[in-house]
């Protein structure tokens, strides 16, 4: 067996290949609003629970904590989100989504729909559903 057919033989790469894929598929609908598929992830978590911990974004989005903070960073300068002290522990920060960052997930929103519909499209409603 080949290097190549190895690698195609291989469900890890495969999988990966897939992720980089879709997420190249979500990322083209939204730069036109100008967030990233991770973005839109830290905006619709934050928006549903108010404020949320460096450690809840990381759980929920599977992320590393450096990671959420890089993401974080472009999404507090444009004053999207404000990050700030825990209401009951001033040693936690917590990101809260500012009106300007509603007013984004607002838009945003709508091609999300459309990028779902594209994966639905491509990929059928079955796996979607997975």
């Amino acid at each position: 067996m080949t290097a190549s057919e190895r690698l195609l033989a291989c469900n890890c790469f495969a999988s990966r290949k897939a992720a980089r894929l879709i997420t190249k598929m979500y990322e083209d609908h939204l730069a036109g609003v100008g967030l990233t598929s991770t973005q839109f992830s830290i905006l619709v978590y934050v928006d549903e629970v108010e404020a949320a911990s460096m450690k809840d974004l990381a759980v929920t989005l599977a992320m590393e904590r450096t990671s959420v903070i890089r993401a974080l960073q472009p999404l507090a300068r444009d004053g999207l989100v404000a990050i700030g002290p825990h209401a009951e522990d001033a040693r936690r920060n917590v990101v809260r989504l500012t009106d300007a960052g509603r007013a984004r997930l607002a838009r945003a929103v709508p091609v999300w729909q459309a990028a779902q519909a594209e994966f639905e499209l491509r990929f059928g409603t079955a796996l979607a559903g997975q």
